[in-house]
C-alpha cells in the first residue's frame, strides 16, 4: 500500500500529463485504487488522496472518450467530402 503526504496531492499540471498516458493505463490505475479503496485498508488521509487522484483519472478518460466519439463521428464519402455522422 502506498502511503501518501499532503505533497502527493496532484497538481493541475501533473494532471495535465495525465492526458499522455493510455486510456487502458487510466483505467487500470483506476482499477488498482478501487481495490484499494475497497479493502478497507486505507487511512482516511490517503483515502482522499487516492479519490482525488480517482477523479482526476475519470476526467483524463472521459475527455479521451469524447474525442474518440468526435473522430469517428465523422464519415469519409467515396468522393473524400467528410460528412458528420449522428451519433445520437
Amino acid at each position: 500500500m502506498e502511503n501518501y503526504e499532503e505533497k502527493d496531492v496532484i497538481s493541475f499540471e501533473e494532471a495535465k500529463e495525465d492526458k499522455e498516458i493510455s486510456f487502458e493505463e487510466s483505467l487500470e490505475e483506476l482499477e488498482n485504487i478501487v481495490n484499494r479503496l475497497e479493502s478497507g485498508d486505507v487511512p482516511l488521509d490517503d483515502a482522499i488522496n487516492e479519490f482525488n487522484r480517482a477523479m482526476i483519472l475519470v476526467k483524463a478518460c472521459d475527455d479521451k472518450l469524447k474525442n474518440a466519439e468526435k473522430a469517428i463521428a465523422k464519415i469519409v464519402k467515396d468522393n473524400d467530402d467528410v460528412v458528420d455522422f449522428d451519433t445520437e
